[in-house]
């Protein structure tokens, strides 16, 4: 069983806690994407998007398997050859403008919370990265595993708690529902940005060892990826449309709800969404730096690990206080999903998946 979750469940656990954090645990990325196409429209744009995730994973995780490559700079080198770098110049960019969002996001949350400075959810993000990057890959596996099987239990029994209070509402929505125009456009936005976050994957790739195992985890781990957002996106109904103007539609849900200790233990969930994002993104970076002091025949200190990830989140939090996070957010996220849709997702299905072939005839390796 642990050898089935390893190869099956991990890797979509992983994606899913990297991409929620940074974007629908809030429910803000599903009122800019999807709630303009109607309860319907919305549900199909996000089956486009989980599509798009299933077939660029499944051909990225083969391409990683028979490459051996479980850090972007290798796996990019494998993809895009001397031209890797411009991967990690949109990953940099793309990660200082999550990383705004998630150190605004934890301020928020842990002042609805305990009634505190902003400042201290903020401080409380950065060392929780912190801690969990020194300790590496392992301790990351487990804490991301078993944070998203309680995100997907806490989402679960919002949306069941939203049909007993507006279950009539929400009935009402989708039978009067009209499918907008723009929704195919927008599945594909969404999923070109997130797909970014797909290297951040890659250390827990090496328990696939055939080509069956990487397809099939890369087809789960897109649908892993999305579920949690169409359990909310079908929550959300019960207020729609008026909860496109809320400023963090799932804590509108849960005002509305009236179970505070339901709402304290969705919103200490969605602290720990915002970690596993971070540390998901910081952790990335690390092995690619890791990396490359192994090929150079030395060993990453663990104490550079926190220190990177400090970094990132005090210059994500300097350019947002500099620009202003909704500027960064706007401008940020439409630049950049253009840029990871050239340079990852047409390689990885079109080239990648011809450089998979290859080796894999030549080496006979199992199928």
């Amino acid at each position: 069983m642990s050898g089935f979750y390893q190869k099956y469940i991990l890797p979509g656990l992983v994606f899913q806690g990297v991409v929620i954090g940074g974007g629908y645990a809030t429910g803000r990325e599903l009122v800019e994407f999807f709630l303009p196409h109607g309860p319907i429209g919305g549900l199909f744009s996000m089956g486009v998007a989980a599509l798009i995730w299933s077939l660029v994973m499944a051909a990225s995780f083969e391409l990683c398997r028979v490459s051996q490559s479980y850090d972007y700079k290798s796996f990019f080198k494998q993809l895009l050859g001397r031209f890797w770098f411009l991967y990690e110049i949109l990953l940099i960019l793309l990660m200082l403008v999550i990383l705004s969002v998630l150190g605004a996001a934890a301020g928020e949350i842990s002042h609805n919370l305990f009634f505190n400075s902003p400042l201290w959810g903020t401080l409380g993000l950065l060392i929780s990265i912190g801690i969990l990057a020194f300790y590496g890959s392992h301790i990351i596996e487990k804490f991301m595993g078993a944070w998203s099987i309680l995100l997907y239990l806490c989402f679960f029994t919002l949306v069941v708690l939203c049909f007993f209070v507006f279950g009539g509402v929400i009935q009402a929505n989708y039978e009067t529902a009209i499918v907008r125009s723009g929704w195919i456009l927008d599945g594909i936005r969404y999923a070109g940005y997130n797909l970014a976050t797909v290297p951040a994957v890659f250390f827990c790739l090496t328990h696939i060892t055939r080509r069956r195992e990487a397809i099939a985890s890369g087809f789960i781990a897109g649908m892993i990826g999305m579920l949690p957002a169409v359990f909310l996106f079908v929550a959300m109904m019960g207020l729609y449309p008026e909860i496109g103007h809320a400023l963090i539609p799932s804590t509108e849900l849960l005002s509305h709800i009236g179970l505070p200790w339901f709402s304290i233990l969705f919103q200490a969930v969605l602290l720990g969404t915002l970690v596993q994002t971070g540390v998901g993104l910081i952790h990335s970076v690390n092995e690619r730096i890791a990396s490359t002091f192994h090929s150079r025949g030395s060993e990453m200190p663990n104490f550079t690990r926190p220190v990177i990830a400090a970094v990132f989140l005090l210059g994500a939090l300097f350019l947002a206080s500099v620009f202003g996070l909704g500027k960064l957010i706007a401008n940020g996220y439409g630049f950049l999903t253009f840029g990871f849709i050239a340079v990852f997702v047409v390689p990885v299905l079109f080239v990648g998946i011809r450089q998979v072939i290859a080796p894999e005839q030549k080496l006979g390796a199992r199928r």
